[in-house]
């Protein structure tokens, strides 16, 4: 089988902050963003598409971001100060990656899956996305 390697790019809406990644997937794999119905990803209708680490590159607009924690700490929110979109974060279930807000993508690709994600019972459903932030 072989690798479909998918460039993304995306930002906030008033443009300060922009971003690049790489999403890796096996041909023939579907491309699946989850929709999580956790009290934050519902109230502001965050997609998730989760890549390493390693394929995410903030472009510009750090200056620009401001990060919000609640509860563990370990998921970082960052959102944009000047126009408040949360375009990605280090989410919780993949502290080794970032979670690409895939409606915050300059092109949504065509084949792009959303699943839905139970985060109201996140406890019991976080490690079916572990594997989301592993580089291949």
């Amino acid at each position: 089988m072989s690798e479909v390697i998918l460039p993304l790019q995306g930002g906030c809406h008033c443009d300060a902050v922009r971003f690049h990644a790489i999403h890796r997937r096996q041909d023939g794999e579907p491309l699946v963003a989850h929709a999580c119905n956790c009290s934050m990803c519902e109230k502001v209708g965050y997609l998730h598409l989760i890549v390493p680490a390693a394929n995410f590159q903030l472009e510009r607009g750090e200056e620009a971001l401001t990060c919000y924690t609640f509860n563990t700490g370990v998921a970082k929110h960052y959102f944009c100060r000047h126009c408040g979109v949360k375009p990605f974060y280090i989410p919780r279930s993949n502290p080794d990656g970032y979670s690409l807000n895939a409606r915050c993508l300059d092109i949504v690709p065509q084949e792009l899956e959303v699943e839905p994600f139970d985060g109201q019972n996140w406890e019991q459903n976080a490690a079916g996305l572990a594997h989301l932030s592993q580089a291949e």
